[in-house]
């Protein structure tokens, strides 16, 4: 019988999860110095280089390149897909956010 140890397991979620973010360390929740547009901008940013990186990267594999594989082109479709859908959902959330904040009355 095949025994999970599901810390272990847990652990290497979260190294494949910062490696595909492209970060070694932790994402740290609260950053000194930053307002919550900064951070917003940033995120936005970061989702339009990944929606254009898998652009590029299914371009060049349309073309022909050699060194771009099927496969990585679609990790990078996924990657640009996933994180589409979680800017849509922030985006939600703060727009339904921001109608009760305004139906409250003061």
């Amino acid at each position: 019988m095949n025994n999970i140890d599901t810390s272990q397991l847990i652990t290497q979620m979260r190294a494949m999860a910062a490696a595909a973010q492209g970060s070694t360390s932790t994402p740290q929740a609260n950053v000194a110095g930053s307002d919550f547009g900064d951070l917003l901008a940033n995120s936005i940013n970061r989702v339009n280089d990944i929606q254009k990186a898998s652009g590029r990267l299914a371009d060049a594999f349309v073309m022909g390149d050699p060194n771009v594989s099927l496969a990585e082109v679609m990790i990078a479709k996924q990657k640009s897909s996933i994180a589409f859908e979680a800017t849509l959902q922030v985006r939600n959330k703060l727009i339904s956010a921001y109608k009760e904040i305004m139906s409250m009355q003061v």
